[in-house]
């Protein structure tokens, strides 16, 4: 399992940390231990919920770590795959709710913003494909070293992506499968990441979850919530 760099102004925080986003096709598993932190990224498709509890056990018997040592949880709250935002989020609050552990909630668009080259100039833009020609997107500039998001977390087409953004963007994600030329085509010095980074990094969610611990931004297994922006995806039909 390979060892992932963290950002050294965390070094002074002391303690265990799992990180989980299952919002994309990869499950990812973060886990920091004092200086140390671990990652694990698995493509695991529409079989989240089966490779989860497996992988995990796997990981921790690896690492020597009890459920029971782990200090705080981290999770993936979406937008992304409904089946999967509920997949990772239900496991966690299993976990926090039995250990009494607290959770740092992180939205997946701030954690796949992080894969953008840090302290660039330009406004960062994930694109995540939303289906039915869809986009959830946001943006997300550097102010004084620090990744701040400017704008709210946004379900559009690509008409409204290239209305909302002018010029001068990076943009990742899963969407530029599809609409890359389009992006290139129709914003202006418009810029893509290639598809290394357009999927969530499980180091980045120990990082935002370092930075929620120390901000003491947490919650727990009552409090969190997923973040759905398709109405239709929190609602249940009903069948005569």
């Amino acid at each position: 399992m390979p060892l992932a760099g963290i950002t050294k102004k965390h070094w002074i925080i002391y303690m265990k940390i799992l990180g989980i986003d299952t919002t994309t096709k990869f499950l990812c598993l973060g886990l920091y231990d004092n200086t140390k932190l671990y990652s694990y990224r698995l493509e695991s498709g529409r079989n989240t919920s089966a490779f989860l509890a497996q992988t995990l056990k796997r990981v921790l018997e690896v690492l020597q770590w009890r459920i029971s040592d782990i200090d705080y949880f981290a999770c993936g709250q979406g937008p992304g795959s409904f089946t999967g935002i509920r997949v990772g989020l239900a496991a966690i609050k299993g976990l926090s709710w039995s250990l009494n552990k607290p959770i740092a909630g992180i939205p997946a668009l701030d954690i796949l913003a992080k894969n953008a080259p840090v302290g660039n100039a330009a406004t960062i833009v994930p694109v995540v494909d939303a289906k039915r020609s869809l986009i959830y997107c946001s943006a997300y500039k550097y102010k004084s070293g620090i990744l701040k998001r400017t704008l709210p977390y946004l379900l559009v087409s690509k008409e409204e992506l290239f209305k909302k953004f002018k010029g001068n963007c990076i943009f990742l994600g899963d969407a530029l499968a599809l609409y890359k030329d389009q992006i290139l085509k129709n914003i202006k010095n418009a810029k893509t990441l290639d598809i290394d980074n357009w999927y969530p990094q499980p180091h980045n969610i120990i990082n935002i979850a370092l930075d929620k611990i120390k901000q003491k931004k947490l919650g727990n297994a009552f409090n969190i919530k997923p973040i759905y922006i398709y109405p239709k995806e929190c609602q249940i039909r009903k069948y005569a």
